[in-house]
């Protein structure tokens, strides 16, 4: 790799990850800034759905949009969108519940900033084009891991640095300063992105298609073995997990735990998904296999779910932290052997479509899941719903995996090319 590539990957490695350093402070106040702010149990679960709403509808344009004009102003532009959201969001904060502001309450204030922040956030797929650009195929795996490794270490560090901003008392007010930090950091990677992020688009580079869940492709990819099984257990596997991500504030303010307390507990979640992707599986993988490892993910993450289950009925913040490690290393191992049995049931010709499905299913799943996840967890006499629930949908997602094998799903074998004069497609979505 050229000096300008490995510099280029070193530059928006940066950017993406003191843009989710904000993510991360956010994220954690959400349910309880909503509730705070009156929400209802369904306009708290659309709040929290709103993001990756935006995110699942946004992604595709901003990829068509960098493939003709660069993507140095399209990233750029998404920087200077979350600095703006999340000042916003921390000037909303500052109304109070009953604040208004240009005829608008504060909730609908703190709907705008979150609708504007997964737009400005769908730019993620364009900083994965930008290292496509700058990386041969050889080194294309591994440029594309640095987004991951800028989710992991982004989601534990903005948690630490947002514990530092509020109160360790449970029931205090809720502090603007969480968002207005935020806000800066995404301001300082939008100053790094201006003045020292070259343009990785050139002639040389190849558009790559953006789509959404395209419905003729779905069908047509339920008509391959194995592919429609593997299609429903990564959308309940994300489903379940965007319950779980989405109604933990809400768990350990049941717990008693404090705001600041809060922020810690995601800051360990994310510092165990880390360590769970970039070490455990990682090196597991290629030694027991794909089908192997989604097994032991799917069933550790149902007990692991089961477990919050318990958790959220006994009201043992302890027992949180020595049992959320379960439904975590659970969907760590699962997402990415899901998605290489995908690849490996797909044809060559076929792997961009039915990746992209995958992609599309997920992206489903965050948003249904934390809409399903509030509304359970506010409904009926316990807040184990959600987790109860979530451990029923991963036994459906056990049942599907075990059903790969007795289906004839070999681990190991991709599907070759039925038809030698069908070109591969070899763009990536």
């Amino acid at each position: 790799m050229a000096s300008s590539g490995k510099a280029g990957l070193f530059l928006i490695f940066v950017t993406v990850f003191i843009d989710l350093l904000g993510f991360g402070i956010v994220l954690p106040l959400l349910p309880r800034y909503g509730e705070s702010f009156h929400a209802s149990k369904w306009e708290l679960g659309f709040l929290m759905a709103s993001f990756s709403a935006m995110q699942f509808l946004f992604a595709p344009i901003w990829g068509r949009v960098s493939d003709r004009i660069g993507r140095r102003p399209i990233l750029i532009l998404g920087l200077a969108g979350s600095t703006v959201s999340y000042a916003l969001f921390g000037y909303a904060t500052s109304l109070g519940a009953d604040g208004m502001l240009v005829g608008l309450s504060a909730l609908t204030w703190l709907f705008i900033t979150r609708i504007g922040a997964g737009i400005a956030g769908a730019t993620i797929p364009t900083a994965q084009a930008y290292i496509a650009d700058v990386t041969g195929p050889s080194e294309r795996a591994k440029g594309m891991a640095l987004i991951g490794a800028a989710f992991g270490i982004g989601f534990t560090f903005g948690p630490l640095l947002g514990a530092f901003f509020v109160s360790d008392v449970q029931e205090a007010a809720p502090s603007p300063a969480p968002g207005y930090v935020a806000a800066g950091l995404s301001g300082l990677a939008l100053l790094f992105a201006i003045f020292k992020l070259p343009e990785s688009l050139n002639s040389d580079s190849k558009s790559s298609k953006r789509h959404w869940l395209d419905f003729g492709s779905l069908q047509t990819a339920m008509g391959h073995p194995h592919v429609g099984m593997i299609l429903g257990t990564i959308f309940i596997t994300t489903f379940a997990f965007g319950q779980f991500e989405t109604t933990l504030s809400l768990l350990t303010k049941n717990l008693g735990m404090s705001q600041q307390d809060n922020f810690f507990a995601y800051a360990y979640i994310g510092f165990i998904l880390t360590i769970s992707q970039g070490f455990l599986v990682r090196r597991l993988a290629p030694k027991i296999g794909d089908y192997r490892m989604s097994l032991f993910g799917v069933i550790t993450m149902t007990a692991g779910l089961l477990a919050l289950g318990w958790v959220a009925v006994t009201g043992s913040a302890n027992m949180l932290y020595a049992l959320v490690p379960l439904a975590v290393i659970g969907y760590a191992a699962t997402t990415p052997s899901l998605q290489s049995m995908l690849s490996l049931s797909s044809l060559e010709s076929e792997q961009g479509g039915i990746l992209g499905l995958g992609q599309s299913m997920s992206a489903l799943a965050r948003i249904l899941g934390p809409i399903a996840g509030v509304v359970l967890f506010n409904e009926g006499k316990t807040p184990a719903n959600p987790y109860w629930f979530g451990a029923g949908l991963m036994a459906l997602g056990l049942i599907a995996v075990l059903m790969l094998k007795n289906a004839g799903f070999r681990p190991g074998e991709s599907r070759k090319q039925e038809n030698d004069s069908i070109e591969p497609q070899t763009e990536l979505d």
